[in-house]
């Protein structure tokens, strides 16, 4: 964790619980957005116009938060336009490191060891967690934003006539839903399956654990046999959904004893996967190598940082 920008202490995957022993996540604090005209966003401050080449996306493949903007930027065809950098799956003692694991990358904007050096590029005196998704403005060298959520809206329509693909990830008649939707699914299982995980009391973990089956087996009932949730194509919805589920199996089931069921028996939910899969550019974005080896590097849920060997993606989906 950063303490006025030095590195004061081993990574630790729980900073803050609640009164219950539950597991709180730390609010993002870059909050601006890239927009088509450079004018200020629903947060922060203008300045920072869609340009091509001006902005990367710092990213972990093992992580649900940075993959909703690995898949926006296939979905949304903006490759050319954002250049990317990958950290290792395995957490060190100073958090998320750049280096040569196989799927992983260099810091080739700053040259950068840690995750953490980014944060105090920009902010010299920052004091919380390196966490990621980040996104960089290579001409002002400062990061815009390191909330997932903004950063995949900005993609769907701040990124304006850099786009290739016109698919629309939130479309303006679907948008009540669609939030309606994203509210409900965060708190019970995006976030819920870490609060599962990372519950430091009995309460707080079979709270979140019945949170986690109540949503899982409505959205089941909901899905039906509808393609995608609110469109004929994924909307950020599906996204959202898909990044928790398709790590269900592999890392939430057993490292954090989301074991009431597993993922492949709601066949609602695997149907909805393998079409997320099978659209273009999605399944380049998971990598079941670094979800597997991130997670099980987690060494207060797995002090022998054993892998597991099974399952991968075909038995799964």
């Amino acid at each position: 964790m950063l303490v006025n920008g030095k590195w004061t202490e081993d990574w630790q995957p729980v900073q803050a619980k609640d009164e219950k022993g539950g597991f709180v996540r730390q609010t993002s604090s870059f909050r601006n957005w890239v927009t088509r005209d450079g004018a200020a966003g629903p947060t922060g401050k203008a300045g920072f116009k869609a340009e091509a080449d001006r902005y990367h996306l710092y990213v972990a493949y093992i992580c649900p938060w940075p993959s909703r903007t690995l898949i926006g930027r296939k979905l949304k065809g903006l490759e050319s336009a954002i250049s990317v950098s990958i950290v290792e799956p395995a957490l060190t003692k100073q958090g998320w490191r750049f280096g040569a694991y196989p799927g992983a990358t260099q810091d080739h904007i700053q040259g950068a060891t840690y995750l953490h050096e980014i944060y105090t590029s920009a902010a010299p005196d920052f004091t919380g967690r390196a966490t990621v998704p980040v996104l960089w403005d290579k001409q002002l060298r400062t990061i815009v934003n390191n909330e997932s959520a903004d950063i995949l809206r900005m993609m769907n329509d701040g990124f304006g006539d850099l786009a290739r693909h016109p698919i629309d990830l939130y479309p303006a008649d679907r948008r009540p839903k669609i939030d309606a939707f994203n509210e409900r699914i965060y708190s019970r299982l995006n976030n819920g399956v870490y609060r599962a995980g990372f519950a430091t009391t009995q309460l707080a973990y079979e709270e979140a654990f019945a949170g986690v089956f109540e949503c899982l087996d409505c959205v089941e009932k909901e899905l039906g046999d509808r393609p995608f949730l609110f469109a004929d194509h994924p909307t950020e919805s599906d996204i959202r959904l898909f990044v928790t589920l398709v790590r269900f199996d592999t890392a939430y089931h057993g490292l954090f004893k989301c074991n009431l069921r597993r993922l492949s028996e709601y066949a609602n939910l695997r149907r909805f996967c393998r079409r997320m899969l099978d659209w273009p550019g999605v399944v380049e974005t998971v990598n079941f190598d670094h979800i597997k080896r991130g997670y099980y590097s987690i060494e207060s849920l797995n002090p022998t940082r054993i892998v597991p060997a099974g399952p991968d993606l075909a038995e799964i989906f």
